[in-house]
């Protein structure tokens, strides 16, 4: 539980554009499994994130620009599904 708990922690630190960042990474990873329409939530929070940073609007993103997503995504990756 308190791997849980740190990676809330960590994910509550960070930015708002950070968190849309994290959030896209997350809902296009094939890696991470939810109960959700990912292609849905993708969509959205893909618009929303477009709106807020232009550097996402105009070009590829680049996840190695960001670490603590990197870190944040390879945390959830490690969680068991209850964990998740």
């Amino acid at each position: 539980m308190d791997k849980v708990n740190n990676v809330i922690d960590i994910i509550k630190d960070m930015t708002f554009i950070n968190k849309l960042r994290f959030v896209v990474c997350v809902f296009s990873s094939g890696y991470l499994n939810f109960k959700y329409d990912k292609k849905e939530y993708y969509k959205q929070y893909d618009k929303l994130l477009r709106e807020w940073d232009e550097e996402y609007s105009k070009s590829f993103f680049d996840a190695r620009k960001y670490p603590i997503i990197l870190f944040v995504l390879a945390k959830m990756m490690e969680m068991n599904e209850g964990d998740e």
